[in-house]
C-alpha cells in the first residue's frame, strides 16, 4: 500500500470519527450515520490495499 493511500484512508477514518462524535453530541442521527459510513469506507480502502500488498509480496 502506498503511503499516500494509507494517509488518505486514515484521514477519512478520522474525519468519520469526528463526524460521528458531532452527531452524538448534537443528537443528529444523519450526521452520526454519515460519520460511520466514512469510517466503513476507510476500512474498506485499508482492506483493499492490504490485499494488494499481500499479493505483491507473494509475487516478489
Amino acid at each position: 500500500m502506498s503511503l499516500e493511500d494509507r494517509v488518505k484512508a486514515t484521514a477519512k477514518n478520522v474525519e468519520g470519527k469526528i463526524q460521528e462524535g458531532v452527531g452524538n453530541v448534537t443528537g443528529d442521527p444523519q450526521t452520526k450515520a454519515e460519520g460511520q459510513a466514512k469510517q466503513a469506507e476507510a476500512e474498506g480502502r485499508h482492506t483493499v490495499e492490504d490485499v494488494k500488498d499481500n499479493v505483491k509480496r507473494m509475487i516478489d
